[in-house]
């Protein structure tokens, strides 16, 4: 029975992997910079009694940003007794190298980064490189726009396949928790390509309600998010990755589920009529 340590236990995905675990009755230690047992990667006193007494841990580096090195972090993990680590990373925008080529700054050299730290730590390692989550629709700035009726992208026709966190979560676990997933990097999408357009429709329709999709500039779509209170430099990072979707970097399927977990993905619009019965999109 594995003992995992959750990193980003609070995020879309982590929260999910955190449940998933439980209920498949494995202890868990569920970590953030707000949890009982504290972690933060800026503050390297809270490392040690985050990885007492665990075995297994789910890697989850987006928080760095240049504050420390991850293969700090797994060479205290492995001599700690971990003997088992999955790190979550992100897809292949155009079919090559993600970490290389997308416009994420210092959060892709975060994930890169975290990759290298997990292959070579000299424990086992997984590589989960999710591409969109269908969860984006669930929060800011998506999540208002939705809730407005009017949800606007700078996406041009560029497609992407929206995959759900519960099945990166589910990849995730497995490679926790299972053997035969060491030294393998689980690319992971939905089963079709949408368009920004498609996704709000099939939102629209679970909703049933009139939400519409409106394509803009990159340059207008910045300006929209500093007129809601976004600064600029956060603007121009929200309004980057749709960059590949407008050059058609994004929308080709992976495998990854289904090598991990013998099925197919879950598509869109069971998220979206899931999301929606769960009052994701409801008036606030």
């Amino acid at each position: 029975m594995s003992n995992v340590l959750v990193m980003g236990a609070t995020g879309k995905a982590g929260r999910h992997v955190v449940a998933q675990l439980r209920n498949l009755g494995h202890p868990v230690r569920p970590v953030s910079r707000s949890s009982p047992i504290r972690f933060d990667w800026a503050d390297r006193s809270t490392w040690q009694p985050a990885l007492t007494g665990v075995d297994t841990v789910y890697l989850n580096v987006w928080g760095v940003v240049g504050t420390a090195d991850p293969a700090e972090f797994t060479e205290l993990a492995v001599k700690s007794g971990v003997r088992r680590i999955v790190a979550l990373s992100g897809r292949s925008d155009d079919g090559e190298d993600y970490l290389l080529q997308t416009p994420y700054g210092p959060w892709a050299q975060a994930v890169l980064d975290g990759e290298r730290a997990a292959r070579g730590s000299g424990a086992e390692w997984t590589i989960v490189r999710p591409c969109w989550f269908a969860q984006t629709f669930e929060e800011d700035p998506k999540l208002s726009e939705v809730r407005s009726g009017e949800v606007a992208t700078p996406a041009g026709s560029g497609t992407v396949p929206f995959v759900d966190a519960l099945d990166i979560a589910a990849v995730a676990v497995a490679a926790l928790v299972e053997d035969g997933h060491q030294g393998e990097t689980y690319e992971v999408s939905g089963p079709r390509a949408m368009t920004f357009a498609d996704a709000v429709a099939e939102i629209a329709k679970a909703t049933g309600r009139e939400i519409k999709h409106v394509p803009v500039a990159a340059s207008e779509y910045v300006h929209r998010l500093i007129d809601r209170g976004y600064d600029r430099a956060s603007a121009e990072m929200q309004a980057g990755p749709f960059e590949w979707l407008h050059r058609g970097r994004t929308g080709f399927l992976s495998n990854g589920v289904q090598r991990a977990l013998g099925r197919e993905p879950a598509d869109f619009a069971d998220y979206a009529q899931r999301a929606a019965a769960a009052g994701a999109w409801s008036a606030q």
